[in-house]
Parts: structure tokens; sequence; C-alpha cells
């Protein structure tokens, strides 16, 4: 497969002001539903039953219009290091910081839905630059998925997960970059088993939240604490999954709320950051509200919903149940994620597991809702990955 380099281009981003006072319009006329049925909803989780709080989406509308500044997420963006190329007709966006370390190993970050790009922008100066010089140091490129923000959006059926698993190993091999490590969760969690699975050659090893047992497992010999993770997931996935039914059903249908009108799709998006964080009463214990609002505004400007939903359609249930991953594997399992696998179930996926690591806290988000600790603990899984190698 060839790889001219010079098909890489610098890439800034800078949205008109016209779109942004459209989003402004839009935000000014919202019309809004009544308030939500909830009985006795003091502070905490249960206020969030029947979806988003309308008095929570309100007053995060008026932030969006009145306070939420766009430039200063775009400016953040162009100081990592912003770039475009065209992989099987397709072009792909993608942030890529390289460390000054000479010792510094390529790592590819993935990120999933409702997620993109914002999702690590605040730990690549750590993982490039770290403060501590024994700390290992990364060449950071931060892909966006297809069909997600600056990328192109898919006009055909195809770009699945094994596509994008294999279009990032030619992504990185245009950057200089045949052996390199991968990290992600959620869509990028199962991005990064598969290119741990198919491409050994090029991927030196893994670190992902994300580790799915294959088909056929069973409950036997699991401990207490293992069981509930399993009926956690089992739960998760047959009780509160609805959005992942009609993104994989029905994207198109879905797909006209979310670019038509911001409200439908701060909502839509902002629902997931509340139910699978780590928090009690609103995910802004952990997440600040700009942070949040610097994703759905990607998607926003970017016309995405629709097209990002699509990954849904395309790779829903679709994980390879026979491959297996041989690479060195590193595997965290934060305590509030969506979905947790005990460890004799990734066992039987993932042949080399070098680290396992059960933090005390973190969600679906721990880029965002831990940050020093997602930072610390990748670290320290690739290192274990690297040494694995030796």
């Amino acid at each position: 497969m060839s790889r001219p380099t010079e098909d890489v281009e610098v890439f800034e981003a800078h949205t008109s002001e016209s779109d942004l006072e459209d989003l402004r319009a839009r935000l000014a006329s919202a019309r809004f539903p009544e308030a939500e049925t909830v009985a006795n909803a003091g502070p905490g989780p249960h206020r969030w039953e029947q979806g988003v709080p309308l008095a929570d989406l309100v007053e995060l509308v008026d932030h969006w219009r009145t306070g939420y500044d766009w430039r200063a997420f775009e400016e953040h963006l162009d100081r990592i290091g912003q770039f475009r190329t065209t992989i099987d007709g397709l072009g792909i966006h993608f942030l890529h910081r390289k460390s000054t370390r000479a010792d510094a190993a390529p790592l590819v970050l993935t990120h999933g839905w409702p997620g993109s790009i914002a999702e690590f922008i605040d730990v690549v100066d750590e993982l490039t630059e770290p403060e501590d010089p024994n700390a290992p140091a990364f060449h950071v490129v931060i892909p966006s998925l297809p069909g997600f923000g600056y990328s192109d959006k898919p006009t055909t059926t195809g770009w699945g997960t094994e596509k994008i698993a294999a279009a990032w190993v030619e992504l990185m091999g245009r950057l200089g970059y045949d052996g390199f490590l991968a990290h992600g969760g959620d869509w990028g969690g199962n991005i990064t088993t598969i290119l741990g699975g198919r491409f050994p050659e090029h991927v030196l090893g893994i670190h992902t939240t994300f580790a799915q047992g294959p088909p056929g497992t069973t409950m036997d010999g699991l401990t207490t604490v293992e069981r509930e993770w399993a009926e956690g997931t089992h739960h998760f996935w047959r009780h509160r999954a609805a959005y992942a039914k009609q993104q994989a059903t029905r994207p198109q249908t879905i797909g006209y709320s979310l670019v038509d009108s911001p409200v439908g799709l701060l909502a839509w998006i902002l629902d997931k950051y509340a139910e699978w964080s780590d928090t009690e009463d609103s995910p802004f214990e952990t997440i600040s509200r700009d942070r949040i609002l610097d994703d759905v505004t990607l998607y926003w400007l970017t016309r995405t919903g629709a097209s990002a939903a699509r990954i849904y359609y395309e790779s829903h249930d679709s994980l390879d149940p026979e491959l297996r991953v041989d690479v060195p594997s590193a595997i965290t399992m934060y305590p509030r994620d969506t979905e947790r696998y005990p460890r004799p179930w990734a066992r039987e996926r993932y042949r080399q597991i070098v680290r396992w690591r059960e933090p005390e806290r973190g969600g679906h988000f721990p880029s965002l809702e831990v940050p020093e600790y997602f930072v610390e603990d990748l670290r320290e899984g690739l290192a274990a990955v690297l040494a694995a190698r030796r």
C-alpha cells in the first residue's frame, strides 16, 4: 500500500460568522416541551430518569447562546496541529502533535460516540511533553472518525470499524509510524481491538477501556463483583440502549432532528454525558460545560449528527467473534462505564493482558472526567505494553 506523505495537508478550522449567528438565532427561537413528570425530583440521578431535565437544558442553551466561545476551541485545535489526508477516497481529519523527546513512541487515540476529538485535547500536552522526564512521551495522533467532525461523510455504506482500523494503519504509515501504539474507548475501543487483532505487524500494543469477550462466555467461576459487572452490562443493553437501536436501524430518521435543531442535538448528546459519567446529579460535576459544548458545537457546525450516527448502522454488534488480540494489552475498567467485562471473559479475546486496572472513579469519558488519572493510567499501561515487547 503506497504511503505518499505529500498527501497530508495542513488544515485550519474557521467557521464563518454567519454560521455562528445562525446557531445563536436558532437557540434564541427554540421551542421547549413542558417539564418532565418526575415525582420528588430533588438533586440526584432520579431526576434524569425521563431524560434531560428541562431546567438544566434551558440553562445550558442560554449559556451556549450568550456565554460560550467557539473561537477558543478552534484556536486550541490549531495550536495542537490539524491536518487532513485522503484514504480510500475519503478525507480524514486528524490532530497530530510530535514530542520533542527522542524516545517518544507513536500513539493513535480514537474517540467514540457521542464523543469527538474534543475528548482528548486537554491531555495532549502532558502526553507529548510530560513534566516528569522519567514519564513516557508520545507522538500523538487523534483522528476524527469518518462522518465525524472535519472528516468527510461517507456517501456509500462500508465505512465500519474494520475499514476504519485499516485506514488508521494507512494514516500512521503516511506519518512515518509503521509501528505504533493505540488507545480507545467506546467505538474507539472497538477499533483499537481490531487494530491489535488484525495488524500485529504494525501495532506494538494497545490500551483500552473496552474489553468485550467473545460470545459464549459463561458466569461459571466469576466472582461476585464480576457477576455484577456482567449483569450490569446486560442490563445496559437490555434497558438503556434505545439510542443505539435507533442509530443502528434508522440513523437517517433521527439525523434530520440532529442536523436541523441545535437544542435537539444538545439534548441527545447531553443525555449520554449525564447517564454515563461518574456523577450524582449532573455531568458538570466533573466535565466543564464548555468542553461538552465544544463537542456538541463541533457536531452542529459540521452537520454530522446523521453521518456520525451511521457508525451504529455500519458496525453495531459486529465485532468478529473469532477475533483474538495477541499483542500486549493494557485494560482499564472504569467503575461507571456503560460496559464492564470480567477479566476471565476479556482473557478469551486478549491473549496477552500485561496490565489490568479497576480505578475507584471515572465513567465513560475518563479523559474528561478524571484527566490526571487518565494520563497516568495510559502512560503506565503503555509502558507495560512496551516492556512486554523487550
